[in-house]
């Protein structure tokens, strides 16, 4: 008598149908290989610094996220990142940059921007698969970007997302530009490149905007240098410094007197 012996195999389950099965069919669970979930410490971006740290002696990590549109809080997400960490000096000691997949559309305008389609994110990994190499390259530095309160915002909210919190400094271009950078009544990015004549590879993609960022912040802190302010605690006070507001005169110009 030729028995048959059929058996389908599942991965971690052995399904074992033969004739020897005698009361039918048999199942075999056997061990299930566990996948090891990274686990990621806390970001601190440069907490652990003394006020009376000397500014050169810092590491920042100058940051520029797209998204799928303005807002964090209205579940508007990432959709590409860069960090560019670098020394006092300027020196470059990281980068860091990639496509995310937002698992969410990207509305047309914004696509029209960033010229980041749907199509060019679909396969991208997700937030939680690039967490590990942000946190890389921020952990321990200044976070600094043009706008930071934008960035930082997204960026510790698609972390939170990915269970892991992020705290310390931040540094805003934005803000330094108003103490630092008189000449200009904007100081948009684009027109703080244009007046340093700062090289762009792509306005509007994560890494050309960190770039040109890192290079317009140690512009700044050469700014710095030449008014003396060398340590944190005292870039803190000039950035909290509130600019005088010119008085208007009631008239401008003199009434002539009325003639005899």
């Amino acid at each position: 008598m030729v028995r048959n012996r059929l058996q389908l195999e599942l991965p971690g389950l052995v399904v074992d149908a033969s004739d020897a099965a005698r009361t039918g069919i048999r199942i075999r669970l056997e061990k299930i290989p566990v996948l090891e979930r990274v686990v990621i410490a806390p970001i601190d971006c440069g907490g652990s610094a003394h006020d009376d740290a000397p500014i050169r002696s810092l590491e920042y990590a100058i940051v520029d996220v797209e998204t799928t549109g303005g807002s964090w809080a209205y579940g508007h997400r990432i959709t590409e990142i860069a960090a560019v960490r670098v020394r006092g000096d300027g020196t470059i000691l990281d980068e860091y940059r990639s496509l995310v997949n937002p698992e969410r559309p990207i509305p047309p305008y914004i696509t029209a921007l960033t010229n980041i389609s749907w199509d060019m994110v679909r396969d991208a990994p997700r937030f939680a698969d690039v967490a590990p190499d942000v946190a890389r390259v921020l952990g321990g530095a200044v976070f600094v970007a043009h706008n930071a309160s934008f960035d930082w915002r997204f960026v510790t909210a698609e972390l939170q997302r990915a269970g892991v919190p992020m705290s310390g400094r931040t540094l805003c271009t934005v803000r330094m530009a108003r103490k630092l950078v008189p000449e200009l009544r904007s100081r948009s990015l684009d027109a703080l490149i244009y007046f340093f004549n700062i090289p762009i590879e792509g306005r509007h993609r994560a890494y050309g905007d960190a770039r040109a960022t890192a290079h317009l912040f140690n512009l700044l802190l050469d700014r710095l240098d030449s008014l003396e302010v060398t340590r944190w605690h005292e870039l803190q006070q000039l950035l909290a410094r509130r600019a005088r507001r010119r008085r208007r005169q009631a008239n401008p110009h003199s009434i002539p007197e009325p003639g005899p």
